[in-house]
């Protein structure tokens, strides 16, 4: 593994990339401490794209399409209000809510569709402002009952430094069965360069929960590196979405408590739009 892909620091990751879109290859990785332990980690691959720049994306290969099937696509309507409106306006939209001015560029950290079919717990959108500093970051979290919530999370002043970002945040919305919603979310964040690093801690009253990352290193966005991302994980969101409900099935045998989710959560398009982080770090 080159050095580069082990980085840590802000100061070894290189530049933002500057093109329409890329690839960042890598895992995910989850691990529950408690009531008992299970850890699971599996080959995936992110898509990192410019919310300015989508026609120049879906011309930059044959295998890449926009808002159609193909090998690769991105379908606006996957995220943010799910109606297939401009998501950079959205994002400008939680962003004012904030009191922040609209970023220069934003680019957003997902799952791909493959083969038509795509699924993201998790999706990062990166707000930069003029002079190329990171402004604001927004995470637009899934659950498998097809509800949507939205954390915006300006990026305040002690929060960025050279290991990152650091930001902390409630729990506003039910994600796990197995996980109650009396919880509080640690962010340590890793902007894109040569790599990407997302990385959650999920705190209980009691102590750290569940701790889940991705580590991803870049690939440029070429047909060839598409072929082989998607030979080396056929289906990725297919897997994605099998990997949660097999995980969970193992939870279960183990006997985990079951947490049932408020009503409003389950199969609704919920956005939050005041959802700030502030973190105490």
């Amino acid at each position: 593994m080159n050095t580069k892909t082990r980085s840590n620091r802000l100061s070894d990751n290189g530049s933002v990339p500057t093109g329409a879109a890329a690839l960042y290859s890598g895992s995910v990785m989850h691990a529950r401490m408690k009531p008992k332990e299970h850890r699971f980690a599996y080959s995936v691959f992110s898509m990192l794209i410019d919310l300015d720049r989508l026609d120049e994306a879906k011309n930059s290969t044959r295998l890449f399409s926009l808002n159609r099937f193909n090998l690769l696509s991105f379908h606006e309507k996957d995220h943010g209000p799910r109606d297939g409106s401009d998501l950079r306006k959205h994002i400008e939209g939680l962003l004012d809510d904030q009191g922040l001015e609209a970023p220069a560029r934003i680019l957003l950290l997902a799952y791909p569709r493959v083969l038509g079919y795509g699924f993201n717990p998790l999706s990062v959108y990166y707000a930069y402002a003029a002079d190329g500093q990171l402004m604001a970051l927004v995470y637009e979290v899934r659950n498998t009952f097809g509800g949507m919530h939205t954390y915006v999370a300006p990026v305040e002043p002690g929060q960025l430094s050279d290991a990152g970002v650091r930001q902390e945040q409630g729990k506003e919305f039910h994600v796990s069965p197995f996980i109650g919603m009396d919880q509080r979310y640690y962010f340590r964040m890793l902007p894109p360069g040569d790599v990407v690093r997302v990385r959650i801690l999920e705190k209980d009253t009691e102590g750290p929960l569940l701790s889940a990352t991705f580590s991803g290193a870049r690939e440029p966005f070429t047909s060839r590196s598409i072929l082989r991302q998607c030979m080396r994980i056929p289906f990725l969101t297919l897997k994605v979405i099998c990997g949660i409900h097999w995980e969970a099935f193992k939870i279960w045998r183990k006997r985990v408590p079951f947490h049932s989710g408020p009503k409003k959560d389950h199969g609704s398009k919920e956005h939050s739009r005041h959802a700030s982080l502030a973190s105490k770090i």
